[in-house]
C-alpha cells in the first residue's frame, strides 16, 4: 500500500474514513478483498506470495494498514511487512500495546509505516523513527515517507479528501484515488531512485506495464460500529479487473 489518506474524527457520525491505493508489481500474486475463512470477521486482500495483507478490518472494530518506506539505501528485512497488519487484526492487544510490542523487532522488516486502530483510538508507527504515536483528530496521510510528509500527491489527496467530508461520496473518493496527475519535476521528492521512476511514482494512481496501483480501497466506519469496505482492482496499465464490497 503506497498511499493512504484518512479522516479521524472520534465522536462524529463517521469517525473513520479511509481512501487508499496499494501499489505493487502486477506479477506479484494477490487475492482480492475477501473475508478470510480461517479468521471470521477479518476482511482484507491477501498477498499470495508472502501470506500477509496491506489493509484490512477485523473483529471489534479493528483496522490496520501498511505502506513501505522508499529508501534504496536501506537493507531489506528478513520478514514480510504484510504480516504486521495481519498480526494486529488477529490480536486482542490495544493499538498502543501492539505497536509497543514491535519496538524490538522492527528491524526484522524493510522500512514501513503502520496504522492500527479500533473504535476508540488510532495509532501510527514509523519503523525508521521507532516511535508509536496516537493520531490527533483531523485529516492525515501517509505514502512512502513519514506520516503527513508534504509530498505533492499526498497533499493533493488530503485536500481532496477534506473537501468531501461534509458529504462523503463513494464516486468522488474513487476519483481522488484515480488521479494520474504528476507534479512538475522540481516538486518531486528525492527518494534515491532515478528521475524516470520518481516521475512514475509521483501520481496518486500509478499505471505502467509492470508496476502500478493494484487496488483502490475505501473504508467507511460509522458511529454505530458498522463498516463498509469497497475495493477496486486493477491490472497492467491501470485496466480495471474487478470490485468487491462488504458491510460488517
Amino acid at each position: 500500500m503506497c498511499l493512504i489518506v484518512l479522516a479521524w474524527r472520534p465522536g462524529h457520525d463517521l469517525p473513520l474514513l479511509v481512501a487508499a491505493n496499494r501499489d505493487e508489481f502486477y506479477a506479484r500474486p494477490t487475492a482480492a478483498l475477501a473475508e478470510w475463512p480461517e479468521t471470521p470477521g477479518l476482511i482484507a486482500g491477501r498477498d499470495l506470495q508472502a501470506g500477509g495483507t496491506w489493509l484490512g478490518i477485523g473483529p471489534g472494530g479493528r483496522f490496520a494498514a501498511l505502506t513501505n518506506i522508499r529508501d534504496p539505501r536501506t537493507a531489506q528485512g528478513a520478514r514480510s511487512r504484510g504480516e504486521l497488519p495481519l498480526r494486529f487484526l488477529r490480536s486482542d492487544l490495544t493499538p498502543e500495546d501492539f505497536l509497543n510490542s514491535l519496538r524490538g523487532e522492527a528491524n526484522d522488516y524493510s522500512g514501513f509505516n503502520l496504522l492500527v486502530g479500533d473504535r476508540q483510538q488510532l495509532w501510527h508507527f514509523n519503523s525508521q523513527r521507532g516511535q508509536a504515536k496516537p493520531l490527533l483528530p483531523g485529516a492525515h496521510g501517509v505514502s512512502n515517507a513519514d506520516l503527513d510528509t508534504p509530498w505533492p500527491k499526498l497533499q493533493h489527496a488530503k485536500a481532496t479528501l477534506v473537501a468531501t467530508l461534509e458529504a462523503p461520496d463513494e464516486q468522488a473518493l474513487f476519483a481522488l484515488l484515480a488521479n494520474t496527475t504528476r507534479p512538475d519535476d522540481e516538486r518531486l521528492p528525492n527518494t534515491g531512485v532515478n528521475l524516470d521512476l520518481e516521475r512514475l511514482l509521483g501520481s496518486v494512481f500509478i499505471a505502467s506495464p509492470t508496476y502500478g496501483t493494484r487496488a483502490s480501497t475505501l473504508l467507511f466506519t460509522y458511529a454505530d460500529g458498522t463498516r463498509r469496505i469497497i475495493e477496486r482492482s486493477f491490472g497492467p496499465e491501470g485496466m480495471p479487473s474487478g470490485e468487491a464490497r462488504f458491510d460488517s
